[in-house]
């Protein structure tokens, strides 16, 4: 055990990313408006995460690269090349810009739980204060280069928000067989495809399957890693699946019929912590955004230093110029006029559109010989992978069609 715990890093930290405000507002927003009907969505997209996330695993300790870097390292032929480089360059910048808004947004939406909001006007533009603020924060951390110690406090408030999730999930004594029913019944119902892909972009993340080969990279560098690196992430992906699925059926007990603030997502933890539930998701909110607010950055600056063939450290100009940019495009977007559960939303979709374009990236390194060796994928993992694609690749046709058709 003590071993296990020593080992305890990146699954945590990809679990810890995805448990951001986006997780919480989204899953809250499926269960408050379509009650257990998309729990299928989340048991889907775990199973997904972790295949995904192995294979992500597997390429960091085996070829001691990360997922960019290799992609552009074997695309042999030149147009491709660049055209590959290109595509999840910008995928990434602008699937991470979104996603950054999201982080900060969510932090934002916790703070203004329990203090006014702070906006500066600007002839026709009003600039939220606080999102600078929490991008202030964000970028303190990551200019320290010492971020490891300052994110398991982070991540520390946001396991406590998770507990009190887990526990009220009780508390409010849901409906069991209507849970089994959601889990193992897959129907959109009402909710639209926008809904489930928003379900899944909260938990399979394009951009920390760039961060997970990369971190796995660093911290383990022999083949009989491989094993010990598969049971920290099964554990850490299953345990916060079963945190969102837990919000979902926080949300959907109460049978809250409106959701816009932080104030209204903490009706769902009322049954336990009584008048204290406010502050309580304004913390968790607040954590949980600046975790991942640092992690989003981080992994975009990953990917842009594979692309490019970078051999700079962490604490390079050219690396730190990266994820600063990504945070500033995360506060002005956040600062817009816009509906902050709006902005969240947005983020979650977003990422489900980038999924399959990443996923099939990694899934064509992962079966070269020529980087994995004995270690690239088995049949049966190929199977897993095509599906897990193909059903990505559908679910973002789709979503891409009803926003076409609602133009």
């Amino acid at each position: 055990m003590r071993s296990w715990f020593k080992n305890v890093g990146p699954g945590v930290l990809v679990s810890a990313a995805f448990i951001g405000p986006g997780t919480v507002t989204v899953c809250t927003l499926a269960g408050v408006n379509f009650q257990y009907a998309l729990l299928w969505a989340l048991l889907l997209s775990i199973l997904s995460c972790i295949v995904l996330q192995e294979m992500a695993a597997r390429l960091g300790i085996i070829a001691q690269k990360g997922l960019s870097e290799c992609i552009r390292e074997e695309v042999q032929n030149p147009v491709l090349k660049v055209a590959a480089v290109v595509l999840i360059f910008s995928a990434i910048v602008v699937g991470n810009a979104a996603y950054e808004a999201g982080n900060i947004t969510g932090a934002v939406l916790g703070i203004t739980a329990v203090a006014p909001p702070l906006n500066l006007p600007l002839g026709n533009f009003s600039l939220n204060l606080w999102s600078i603020i929490i991008g202030a924060i964000a970028f303190g951390l990551l200019s320290m280069g010492n971020y490891k110690v300052l994110e398991r406090v982070f991540i520390g408030l946001v396991v406590l928000m998770s507990i009190s999730f887990l526990v009220t999930a009780f508390v409010v004594k849901p409906d069991l067989s209507e849970i089994v029913k959601g889990l193992f019944i897959p129907t959109t119902g009402e909710a639209g495809l926008l809904t489930v892909m928003a379900l899944v972009g909260t938990t399979v993340v394009p951009y920390n399957l760039f961060l997970h080969a990369s971190l796995v990279g660093e911290k383990w560098n022999k083949p009989g890693d491989l094993k010990i690196a598969r049971k920290e992430l099964t554990f850490a992906i299953i345990l916060g699946g079963i945190v969102s699925m837990a919000i979902v059926i926080c949300a959907a007990a109460p049978n809250l019929d409106h959701v816009t603030s932080a104030a209204d997502l903490a009706l769902g933890l009322e049954p336990l912590f009584g008048q204290y539930s406010t502050w309580f998701i304004a913390v968790g909110l607040l954590a949980a955004g600046i975790t991942s607010s640092i992690t989003a950055p981080l992994a975009a600056a990953y990917v842009v230093r594979g692309c490019l063939g970078w051999k700079d450290g962490l604490n390079s100009l050219r690396f730190k110029s990266v994820w600063a940019t990504i945070l500033l495009l995360g506060v002005f977007f956040s600062s817009l006029k816009l509906q902050p559960i709006e902005i969240i939303r947005f983020a979650q979709i977003a990422n489900g559109i980038l999924l399959p374009v990443i996923a099939i990236f990694l899934f064509w390194i992962v079966n070269k010989s020529s980087v994995m060796g004995k270690y690239r994928n088995t049949g049966y993992q190929n199977i897993l992978g095509i599906v897990i694609i193909a059903i990505s690749i559908f679910l973002g046709a789709k979503s891409i069609y009803t926003v076409w058709q609602s133009l």
